[in-house]
């Protein structure tokens, strides 16, 4: 994940929570008063007090003086988006949906993505270049009576993503790096990200 920091009247700073070391995640615990997995579940709904955590922590390398009171952005400064490995995932993991899912087809599921990853992905530019590659592809062509191949993808997670929903259902996964990474059914498919840079 991604915190994206737009401080009042400056350019955005990006930080990326996964290059916490366990030392420093440790200090973010104890200044805020959460377990890890909290944590990460706080990034997926926009958590202010994980975001701040992560992102003072991260400031103190090159700050080490920094204290936690002396960095109290504004409530709207701050948001969590996907790294450019997680909008990939994203986009391949949704891409199995029609597979397993005839009422799905390829170019829903590209309609859906290029409503939903603006908005998401920390590089929404990047992410759109991806997805158009990936849905110039079109559909695999699967062999004559043979089972359906999947892609190759990183440890799935229930998730949900219905061609009438407007929002992501909740992840259960504790191990999710953001809810917003449902597309489908948990009944229908299984999408994944991960939380590697």
């Amino acid at each position: 994940m991604i915190i994206v920091y737009t401080p009042k009247d400056g350019a955005p700073e990006h930080y990326d929570a996964t290059t916490l070391k366990v030392s420093e995640a440790a200090i973010v615990q104890r200044t805020v008063d959460m377990k890890w997995q909290e944590i990460l579940g706080g990034l997926e709904n926009d958590d202010l007090e994980a975001m701040r955590g992560i992102v003072w922590v991260l400031k103190k390398r090159s700050q080490p003086s920094m204290r936690f009171g002396d960095f109290d952005p504004g409530v709207t400064e701050m948001t969590a988006r996907l790294s450019t490995l997680e909008v990939e995932a994203y986009i391949n993991n949704a891409f199995e949906a029609p597979a397993t899912n005839p009422d799905i087809s390829h170019d829903m599921v590209a309609e859906i993505l290029r409503g939903r990853l603006p908005q998401l992905a920390a590089d929404p530019d990047h992410a759109l270049e991806m997805l158009e590659a990936r849905a110039a592809r079109g559909p695999k062509a699967e062999p004559t009576g043979a089972a359906p191949e999947q892609e190759e993808s990183l440890p799935a997670e229930p998730s949900s993503l219905s061609p009438t929903s407007s929002e992501p259902e909740p992840s259960t996964s504790g191990s999710s790096p953001t809810s917003s990474t449902s597309l489908l059914p948990s009944s229908t498919t299984s999408l994944s990200a991960t939380s590697t840079p």
